[in-house]
């Protein structure tokens, strides 16, 4: 598996990104240890984790996914590792991490840095991303830019400046304590203000952008995918498989094990009414041309030309080998052609 560099950075990172999400929760440490141990084998050398992970987040549960990956990764040679990690933003009723927390201010992106490098036992990350914008934004199954939330008794809310964040970030790249920055739930606004102010300001550029990007979301090409290109900025795409919606497993079994019947009303993006009928078109075109829907799914995600990387993610050694060896399918150019078919027919049915 052939690395590829991110822009504007001195990474080389696999095509093929381990995400962590369920260690912790649906995945013991030995089953993370071993998920991690067969990924590094086969060529991954990239780890995504977040302070508030396993998923969905709970008081009981949070940071249990970096202690897991910490106690791997001590044991790892740490350069060959190309670790990203998350500092959850406000606004969305996680009071149990940092109390709130009440912003992305200066005490709180310090105070998240230091625990998770704390808890990954080591005194960098790669490439440290806000989880999400601090500032009023459609995001997590939201898809309308609603103005009226920009107020509170009245009154315009408050957010701490993209400059202020930025500076903050500054000062821990500055101290060694990470190396890049990105973003995750961002919009082309957000984006194009961390750009112009970093170069304003001559502070640190936004490397990566870690979006929702599969079959049934895809809107990341209304309007990101120009900015993207513009402005070099890589996509680290996650969740391609749909909350396993793509895998197919739903259709053939709508009580099938999975977050989605384990974990109910969680990932409110894949409730909306035409989630199904895409999903087992997608599952049957798979099955016409002799693919699983999985390898379908991810086939498309792995070959678009604005993803640096694809955020895998699995609760079984299974479902790991399956997505990695996925990597390998090409789809030809009559099978692209039935996606767009679909995608005109199903026009992007999980914002």
């Amino acid at each position: 598996m052939q690395l590829r560099p991110l822009a504007h950075t001195d990474l080389h990172v696999s095509p093929i990104c381990l995400g962590t999400m369920t260690y912790g929760d649906q995945n013991t440490e030995a089953e993370a240890h071993q998920q991690l141990d067969y990924a590094i084998a086969q060529g991954i050398n990239f780890i995504d984790t977040a302070e508030m992970y396993p998923v969905p987040p709970k008081a009981e549960t949070y940071t249990r996914t970096e202690t897991m990956v910490g106690n791997w990764l001590k044991h790892q040679p740490r350069d060959k590792i190309i670790l990203s990690g998350k500092v959850a933003g406000p606004r969305r009723g996680l009071g149990w991490i940092r109390g709130g927390p009440p912003s992305l201010d200066r005490a709180n992106i310090r105070a998240a840095i230091e625990g998770s490098l704390q808890r990954m036992q080591t005194d960098y990350i790669d490439l440290y991303q806000l989880h999400w914008p601090e500032r009023n934004v459609p995001m997590f199954g939201q898809y309308q830019f609603d103005p009226t939330q920009e107020f509170e008794n009245g009154q315009q809310k408050e957010w701490v400046s993209i400059r202020n964040q930025l500076e903050t970030l500054a000062e821990l790249v500055k101290e060694g304590k990470i190396r890049y920055i990105g973003l995750s739930n961002e919009q082309p606004w957000g984006l194009m203000e961390f750009l112009r102010i970093a170069r304003e300001y001559d502070l640190p550029r936004v490397a990566t952008v870690q979006n929702c990007y599969n079959l049934i979301n895809r809107g990341m090409e209304f309007g990101m995918t120009e900015v993207l290109y513009r402005e070099n900025v890589g996509l680290l795409a996650y969740s391609p498989l749909a909350f396993g919606h793509l895998t197919g497993k739903y259709i053939d079994d709508p009580q099938a094990v999975g977050r989605v019947t384990m974990f109910l009303g969680y990932a409110q993006r894949y409730k909306k009414p035409n989630v199904g009928p895409a999903s087992a078109a997608y599952a049957a075109l798979a099955r016409r041309h002799g693919l699983t829907p999985t390898q379908l799914a991810l086939a498309f995600v792995y070959q678009r030309w604005f993803v640096s990387s694809t955020i895998i993610g699995a609760t079984s050694m299974t479902q790991l080998q399956e997505n990695i060896a996925a990597w390998q399918t090409r789809l030809s150019p009559e099978i692209l052609q039935e996606i767009v078919a679909l995608h005109l027919t199903y026009m992007n049915p999980a914002p």
